[in-house]
């Protein structure tokens, strides 16, 4: 059969396909290709993050690790990412190799902004698996309109590709967990694919292993009569079943992490070690400044709760409430009811490991973006099942109203990402007052996105300078509370950035921990979301030329 039969076909068989789905099947389908259009027409429009330039440089010295055959090891002493999987900077690094005419942070930012899109579709399909068609898209518009999801999307290129594995390896399981103890292949593949996906970009996926065994305990036979034979014969059938997945797993990890190929302990080394990272970093809580190190148990909990849509956090917490014993009876079968609890582990456990262990925390929620899809799963499972409940009772007044509050609020969602574009990331639910209500108390505009609108800001007032000015247009040097690599990626010529901050002309700096404030000048621009300062650009020229007069 060639290639132009198998078209054909499939073109035959897509509209009895696209029948056969129900109508909330084909809103997650509409769903996913408007992001990808969204994508394409937005991308430009995100600043390169503080992280990327090191990390594009990880994925080189990978890639030139291996074709150097092995000899190159300057990876391995590059500041502390050894301790990290490379997988998105391996990849990143190939595409853009393959693309020389495309600028390597253009590539990172689509590639991660498609892995975001990924997770929104395996959080859907895992919400779809438990509950059925309603509750996978109840799950994918909630975390399409997560403004910490869907802001990250383009530059958090660890944490985004890393949640999406995790989301994905989570489908796999369940799946492979309805057949135990001798689930399907292409089940346990897939699974083994997304586990070594996602250990190749963070060694908190080890923590998919416990899930797995989570998975299996929950799957014992739980019929009186099953003697402990029976039961011990189910569990090591089940873990043989699982050992192909763990295989490849490790395969893909030690492609995309050679750091832990070099000793069989590295993997469990760098989690430890990231449980013990101490910088000097400062965080906002509350109003409050902690050090990383010093945060309280409740610094991750808390974010999550003021961050995320409370559509989600409603819809979670149903789900959280009914899978408690004293509502077992209200599930349409045990095995929903088990998929549901073993979700809400997913979601609930690292934080509640970060919460016992007080680990270092900082910038918000970002650290634990992973767990955001699973919450979207079981804000999906919860609304479904109250919804199911109301439809099952024939009580159509309360469906249809909780239908359209449903819609409603996703919809407004919507519009507060689009009010904040492209800062969505900086979303705060009305428990904190939104955005307006959390500046200066909480973390805000930390990756210094408005970059590039502070930088057409500034060139568009130096154009009008220019229009006043006689003889040649000089250059201006430029103070930027934020990365080097960011602003000269986005500026012309004429705006040159310097170290030296006393002698700068102008100065650009988010309102995040207060940084507009470090220098003085006549503030030029404002960038303003929801009512809130989250940037500013400062001409400092009258300053200047007085310090200088001063010396003379």
């Amino acid at each position: 059969m060639t290639l132009t039969d198998v078209i054909m076909r499939a073109r035959k068989r897509m509209p009895a396909r696209i029948a056969a789905m129900s109508r909330y099947d084909l809103a997650v389908w509409a769903l996913l290709a408007t992001l990808i259009v969204l994508v394409c027409a937005t991308y430009s429009s995100y600043a390169i993050s503080n992280d990327e330039e090191v990390q594009q440089r990880y994925g080189e010295l990978i890639v030139a690790y291996y074709t150097s055959g092995f000899t190159d090891r300057s990876l391995f002493h590059f500041v502390n990412l050894y301790l990290y999987g490379g997988l998105f900077d391996i990849v990143a690094v190939l595409t853009e190799r393959a693309l020389p005419f495309v600028d390597p942070y253009t590539v990172r930012h689509l590639l991660s902004a498609f892995f975001g899109i990924a997770g929104i579709g395996a959080a859907c399909a895992s919400a779809r698996l438990v509950a059925g068609p309603r509750a996978g898209a109840i799950a994918a518009f909630a975390l399409a309109v997560c403004g910490p999801w869907y802001g990250a999307m383009f530059n958090h290129t660890k944490d985004i590709p890393f949640a999406a594995a995790m989301m994905g390896a989570t489908y796999f399981l369940l799946r492979a967990a309805r057949d135990l103890p001798h689930p399907r292949r292409l089940d346990v593949i897939g699974f083994g694919l997304t586990l070594g996906a996602a250990l190749g970009l963070r060694v908190l996926a080890l923590l998919l292993i416990g899930y797995v065994a989570a998975a299996l305990l929950m799957r014992l036979p739980s019929r009186s009569d099953a003697s402990p034979r029976e039961r011990l014969r189910f569990f090591a059938e089940s873990i043989l079943a699982f050992v192909p997945a763990f295989v490849i797993g490790y395969i893909v990890m030690i492609a995309a992490w050679p750091w832990s190929a070099l000793a069989p302990l590295n993997p469990l080394r760098g989690l430890i070690d990231f449980g013990h990272f101490h910088y000097q970093i400062r965080t906002l809580l509350d109003g409050h400044v902690y050090t990383m190190a010093d945060v309280p148990r409740w610094y991750v909990p808390a974010y999550l709760a003021i961050k995320l849509p409370l559509v989600m956090l409603i819809g979670a917490a149903l789900a959280f409430v009914f899978v408690l014993p004293s509502a077992r009876a209200a599930w349409r079968s045990a095995r929903q009811r088990s998929e549901t609890a073993l979700i809400a582990l997913i979601a609930g456990f690292p934080v509640l490991c970060e919460v016992i262990d007080k680990g270092p925390a900082f910038t918000g929620m970002r650290h634990f973006l992973f767990v955001v899809p699973a919450f979207a799963v079981l804000a999906g499972i919860g609304l479904d099942f109250v919804l199911a409940r109301f439809e099952a009772r024939r009580n159509w007044f309360a469906f249809g109203g909780l239908s359209a509050a449903i819609v409603s609020v996703l919809a407004w969602n919507a519009v507060l990402l689009v009010e904040l574009h492209p800062y969505e990331y900086l979303f705060y639910n009305s428990l904190v007052g939104g955005l307006e209500g959390a500046s200066g108390r909480y973390v805000t505009d930390y990756w210094v996105n408005i970059m590039p609108e502070a930088v057409d800001e500034l060139e568009d007032y130096v154009a009008r300078l220019d229009e006043t000015a006689g003889g040649g247009l000089p250059r201006y040097k430029v103070a930027v509370c934020g990365e080097k690599l960011p602003f000269e990626k986005k500026a012309n010529s004429r705006l040159q950035w310097t170290s030296d901050w006393s002698k700068a002309d102008f100065f650009i700096a988010p309102t995040h921990m207060n940084c507009d404030r470090v220098l003085a000048g006549v503030e030029i621009a404002t960038i303003k979301r929801l009512g809130a300062r989250i940037g500013v650009v400062k001409d400092r020229r009258a300053l200047v030329r007085a310090q200088i007069a001063g010396r003379q």
